[in-house]
């Protein structure tokens, strides 16, 4: 698994058998970004995207810059496959997917996405430009690109031709994610809590019961288990209270998990959650990485993140 902090990567065994290993450090703060990452090679390797567009390869050999010839600020990052490389990536000020096919670049912008009729529809509570917050991925091909605001997309194609999932699910999404071990099976964490679809966002159910809050931020679920999840939620946008919580039924009900945290839980950011393959649970909170053993069941800090600027150091998790 890596680990991106303000301003340096660390890579740390699935298990967490190990002390986390600084594998790159930023220039300066702003360097790395808005902490976009994915892992690859079963997590022996990962890309990164710098804040000047440039996707960073990190792996056993040197590091390798892969210019994309992106300017928005990229928000996202979606492995499709690795050999030949094959990804998406989406951006913030304007929520567009592009697809980037090789390690030389550029990407290209995704017409079909740029088409959708219902983008004249997307915003942020502030007034600015939408954004596509996340990307998750099915093993058979099917891609989904979390707006926000402005619902889902999903795509059946690997990222080709995209439509919109039906409206029943809530619009203010903050993530979305999918279950290796089933196909149908999409999840997504939003300002009215978590809703789950099964038959690949066809419909959906409001997955509540349990929940100290509505305002989600981050969802997670085990790579083999289709039913057993971690989410967090809190009081806003801006935290002032947050809670890690777990389910172990599809997110029929829900057990708060803080009573294992030792830290101040006032915020836990969307991509601050994961499940490694090997189905170890990981929450970051603040300078905290938190380990979940037995089934996210169990946890304990692991390991706290050097002193940097900002108050939320560790930025985001790839498993």
């Amino acid at each position: 698994m890596f680990i991106a902090t303000s301003n340096a990567i660390y890579a740390v065994a699935d298990d967490g058998n190990g002390e986390p290993i600084q594998v790159y450090k930023g220039t300066d703060h702003q360097d790395l970004g808005y902490g976009a990452m994915v892992s690859l090679s079963n997590g022996q390797a990962a890309l990164f995207a710098l804040s000047d567009g440039t996707l960073l390869l990190l792996s056993e050999d040197d590091p390798k810059r892969i210019p994309t010839g992106i300017e928005d600020p990229i928000a996202s990052l979606l492995l499709i496959r690795e050999n030949p490389l094959a990804l998406l990536i989406g951006t913030d000020e304007g929520a567009y997917v592009y697809r980037l096919v090789g390690e030389k670049g550029p990407a290209e912008r995704v017409v079909a996405f740029d088409e959708l009729e219902c983008r004249q529809e997307w915003y942020t509570p502030w007034g600015g430009p939408p954004a596509v917050r996340t990307l998750a991925k099915t093993q058979d091909g099917f891609c989904y690109a979390d707006i926000h605001v402005g619902s889902i997309m999903r795509s059946p194609d690997e990222g080709i031709s995209w439509e919109p999932v039906t409206p029943e699910l809530h619009k203010d999404v903050h993530q979305v994610a999918t279950c290796p071990a089933d196909d149908n099976r999409v999840y997504a964490n939003t300002q009215n809590g978590v809703y789950i679809s099964v038959d690949r966002g066809n419909s959906w159910v409001n997955r509540i019961e349990g929940l100290p809050r509505r305002y989600g931020t981050g969802v997670a679920v085990h790579p083999a288990d289709p039913d057993l999840l971690i989410a967090t939620v809190q009081n806003g946008p801006r935290g002032g209270g947050a809670w890690l919580c777990r389910s172990e039924n599809g997110g029929a009900t829900w057990t708060q998990l803080n009573d294992q945290l030792t830290v101040s839980t006032d915020r836990i950011s969307t991509g601050s959650i994961a499940f490694t393959s090997d189905g170890t649970a990981w929450a970051a909170i603040g300078k905290t990485l938190y380990i979940g053993k037995d089934r996210a069941t169990d946890w304990h800090p692991f390991w706290t993140a050097p002193e940097h600027d900002g108050e939320y150091p560790i930025q985001t998790l790839a498993a």
